[in-house]
């Protein structure tokens, strides 16, 4: 899942910005783990040649895009301050 949070609102990235972003003390992403997501339908995973390199590209899917959208506003709704009239 935490996959999912570093997509956000980009309509994809690739492996390695994922693998970035998870940081030295966080657990990667593994293939694996995305393979599942997939699986799922809350992702879509795209191979690609760049410059002769092979490249993964992940993107949300439609599917996945409403509830994460929805999460993320309850969760800003709870950290938000609350305003008293």
């Amino acid at each position: 899942m935490a996959a999912l949070s570093r997509l956000g609102s980009r309509e994809q990235v690739d492996f390695t910005f994922l693998k970035t972003k998870a940081g030295p003390h966080r657990r990667q992403p593994r293939r694996r783990n995305l393979v599942t997501l997939e699986q799922a339908g809350y992702i879509a995973v795209e191979k690609a040649f760049v410059s002769r390199k092979p490249k993964t590209f992940v993107g949300l899917t439609t599917q996945a895009a409403a509830p994460s959208r929805e999460h993320v506003a309850a969760l800003t709704s709870i950290l938000s301050p609350q305003r008293h009239s």
